[in-house]
């Protein structure tokens, strides 16, 4: 017997995943090389279907979704957005760190942007929404935000995003083992990205 599966993908590289800087609401495109991996994710899902398609709205995400060859029968969903780090939009890690030494996004959240628990109800919807689907569903989303969706996908506490690293042009699997109450990642963070061109 098989089971739905859920197709996630991290946006390509942008200017600011290269730098490290926070991108949150900041709706910034795809770099050529960003675009270049964003084909190798249409290499990768070449002759799958899906009963939907998803996307941020964000072009960072809806560019890679069109450059996979999806832009056509994709829905955007505001779900999707990366989460909102408010007054860290734009900085480093490094850069927060000097302000607030011990702050973890997924137990701290930003100030001026969303809470932990603000970006769980978010991934919590989503999930709701593709489970009620019946068959395979591709989603195109941003870094923070799918490690949110992967760790609420398996039952785990919001902070426990924390630990599923994503890469730019990235793919994850999340699905079931034996049965519907088993959700399982089946794949995490597969690099999609094509050094041709």
């Amino acid at each position: 017997m098989s089971f739905q599966m859920l197709h996630l993908v991290r946006h390509g590289e942008t200017a600011w995943s290269v730098t490290g800087q926070h991108t949150g609401r900041t709706d910034i495109p795809l770099t050529p090389t960003g675009e270049r991996h964003a084909l190798g994710l249409a290499q990768r899902l070449a002759g799958k279907s899906f009963v939907a398609v998803f996307t941020s709205p964000l072009q960072r995400a809806a560019q890679t979704c069109a450059l996979a060859g999806f832009g056509s029968v994709a829905q955007k969903d505001g779900d999707l957005v990366e989460w909102d780090y408010g007054l860290y939009e734009g900085k480093t890690s490094a850069e927060i760190k000097v302000l607030r030494p011990d702050w973890q996004l997924f137990r701290n959240g930003c100030p001026g942007g969303e809470s932990v628990e603000q970006v769980a109800v978010r991934a919590d919807r989503f999930i709701a929404k593709v489970r009620a689907l019946a068959g395979d569903v591709l989603a195109f989303s941003s870094g923070h935000f799918s490690r949110m969706l992967a760790a609420r996908w398996v039952a785990l506490a919001p902070l426990e995003g924390r630990r599923f690293h994503c890469d730019t042009a990235s793919l994850g699997i999340l699905g079931y083992d034996h049965s519907l109450g088993e959700p399982v990642v089946r794949l995490w963070n597969e690099s999609c990205r094509t050094t041709s061109g």
